[in-house]
């Protein structure tokens, strides 16, 4: 009991180190506020949009931005302001269910690899060998072409499936170096199963770079989707900042809003996230 108040009291201060780097930090800050302004934005997009984002106005396509429409209206005549509020919120799902995924099968293969070693971790590691092989794009490409469907929930599925390699590489390096501490072989005595020191002995210690590797693949699986949809492979029912530059890289000329603004908004989320994932990386280093 005594051991795991003094590791918990170890972590705790850890942690209050780390807040204090963090928010000292302006670089993190302006991370975190574009971040909080995104789930602001991806939570309250009823109430904030002026009108609904499929809603057809005739006659005003392709209308310029002005007090009526703030950022103009596409080929469709539809409120281009109010797409991209609602296309935050697709943003923001797409990443926090496709790093679900990639976190628990991370986070679960890694630990079991880290731990038991032996053949247990080498044909683990070799699988992710394999995975780290496919690119995700061109396998989304290819399931679209054949499933002929294109959804949301199969374009998460694959980002989760096919990202959690490089989370599980992270988390077995830290198992390879904890489970040989002193907290570990005191949990052993005292008869903690395996699967008990495997996640609650050894992971609430290896939680920080899990926050940031998970931190930096929210961007990396919103670029994904982007990118799909902005290629035509997306799902034409969502509304999505890929589609929107899709359907308006072609104006970009006459219209040049419709594309603009969605790619601004692309950019300014993966700008946000990645100062954060680097801010909580070095204010989560140990050394510092």
């Amino acid at each position: 009991m005594e051991n795991r108040n003094v590791e918990a009291g170890g972590r705790s201060s850890l942690y209050s180190r780390a807040l204090r780097r963090f928010f000292r930090n302006r670089i993190s800050l302006l991370g975190l506020a574009i971040v909080l302004i995104l789930v602001f934005v991806a939570v309250f997009c009823p109430y904030l949009a002026p009108y609904n984002p499929k809603k057809q106005f005739w006659g005003d396509e392709w209308a310029k931005p002005s007090s009526k429409y703030l950022f103009g209206t596409d080929d469709l005549g539809r409120d281009v302001y109010s797409r991209v509020l609602w296309g935050a919120r697709t943003s923001l799902m797409v990443g926090i269910f496709s790093v679900a995924i990639i976190t628990v099968l991370g986070v679960f293969l890694g630990s079991i690899a880290g731990y038991f070693g032996g053949v247990v971790d080498q044909i683990i590691m070799r699988v992710t060998d394999i995975i780290l092989t496919i690119p995700t794009l061109i396998l989304l490409l290819l399931i679209s072409s054949i499933l002929r469907t294109r959804s949301l929930t199969i374009i998460m599925g694959v980002i989760g499936l096919l990202g959690w390699p490089a989370m599980a590489r992270i988390v077995r390096s830290q198992y390879l170096s904890f489970k040989e501490q002193t907290f570990v072989e005191a949990a052993k005595t005292i008869g903690t199963s395996d699967m008990g020191i495997i996640f609650k002995h050894i992971l609430p210690n290896a939680l920080s770079p899990i926050i940031v590797v998970a931190t930096l693949r929210i961007a990396t699986a919103i670029l994904t989707e982007a990118s799909l949809s902005f290629l035509g492979f997306g799902d034409p029912t969502a509304i999505t900042w890929g589609l929107m530059l899709h359907r308006g890289h072609l104006a970009v000329r006459s219209a040049p809003w419709v594309a603009i603004i969605p790619g601004l908004a692309i950019f300014i989320t993966v700008i946000g996230l990645n100062l954060l994932g680097d801010a909580l990386r070095d204010a989560l280093d140990v050394r510092l």
